[in-house]
């Protein structure tokens, strides 16, 4: 079967860390033969921007998120523990969210795309033709994490155990910020990925979006 796509979509995903957002999005860019972007990578560039500074996440975003440039997005330092907290901190605040925004939607409008975050199909395109909230359980994301970082994964309860809480902690921040706040849209479809892996969770995708009429056979 040959998935192109039918048009040039805007294909939103969004769900928390570690859920598995990013690999379907990658995934599903390259069947579909669309561009993609991570926009997580966005504020991880901002927050690595502003801590390289020496600056004040809380505060200092703004000015570093306008100054971005394409260089910052292809650091290999932006998955740190530290940059992680940070770019949650940078992510709530409202003029951050502004100085990305069209960023985002200039990307998507050239000739559609698939978009992950946290914020695509609520705010940056919501009237993407496909939505999709990809999540699992904070214990399972826990792992994914400490195996992306590590390469192997976690045999100590107690490293575990971190991971989890700080999974935990970015979660409650991103639902409670005031601007832009992690949660499905209305309209988008949940798929849990605990008991799929990657395979699994693109075929299922796929499958909506044949059903949608995005893709075709």
């Amino acid at each position: 079967m040959s998935k192109r796509s039918a048009k040039y979509p805007v294909i939103a995903i969004d769900g928390p860390a570690a859920a598995g957002k990013g690999t379907l999005a990658r995934q599903l860019a390259e069947v579909l033969e669309l561009p993609y972007l991570d926009t997580g990578l966005l504020y991880r560039a901002v927050a690595r921007r502003v801590l390289d500074q020496g600056g004040d996440p809380a505060h200092d975003g703004p000015e570093q998120a306008r100054q971005l440039v394409p260089e910052d997005m292809r650091r290999n330092d932006l998955r740190e523990p530290e940059v992680d907290q940070a770019a949650s901190i940078v992510a709530r605040h409202p003029e951050v969210r502004a100085a990305l925004l069209e960023r985002q939607r200039h990307f998507g409008r050239a000739r559609g795309a698939v978009v992950d975050g946290r914020d695509i199909g609520t705010v940056v395109f919501p009237d993407a033709p496909a939505k999709f909230f990809i999540t699992a359980s904070p214990e399972v994301r826990a792992q994914r994490r400490y195996e992306q970082r590590h390469g192997q994964p976690c045999t100590d309860p107690a490293r575990l155990a971190e991971e989890i809480a700080a999974i935990n902690t970015r979660d409650e921040q991103d639902a409670a910020r005031a601007a832009a706040p992690l949660r499905p849209a209305e309209d988008a479809v949940m798929v849990v990925t605990d008991d799929l892996d990657a395979a699994g969770v693109l075929d299922h995708v796929c499958q909506i979006l044949q059903e949608k009429g995005i893709i075709r056979r």
